[in-house]
């Protein structure tokens, strides 16, 4: 997604950014408490996790330079699909986990998230 907001012109904004940054944080916290809970090395979660951060970046410079003659039909289904993937990933296993914890906060946790993603997206055009 941050490739291809790069080919609308001036570049990513920072909504998207700062979005894309807070819905990662507790997933990551999430999923390195978890490894470490098995019992892996703090060397083993920061190696995984920088090597996800190097594939990320590399996949917004394939998607900015693989996408660039894109039509916009296409640029939004690849939108859609992001963004449902991001959904499916939640409701697999961060609801749940969340629901076991807090019950029925979690529910209210997760609608202001989408609100305040919302609403950055909406101060960031």
């Amino acid at each position: 997604m941050i490739g291809t907001g790069l080919l609308g012109g001036g570049g990513v904004g920072v909504a998207t950014v700062a979005a894309v940054f807070i819905s990662n944080v507790p997933e990551g916290l999430s999923s390195a408490a978890g490894m470490r809970n098995a019992g892996r090395s703090p060397r083993y979660v920061f190696g995984l996790w920088s090597g996800i951060a190097v594939v990320s970046g590399l996949a917004a410079v394939a998607g900015y330079t693989l996408l660039g003659g894109a039509p916009a039909a296409a640029l939004a289904g690849i939108t859609a699909l992001a963004a449902g993937a991001i959904l499916a990933m939640v409701a697999d296993t961060m609801i749940p986990e969340a629901f076991e914890r807090a019950h029925l906060l979690a529910g209210l946790v997760t609608v202001a998230g989408f609100l305040v993603a919302f609403g950055l997206s909406q101060a960031g055009g």
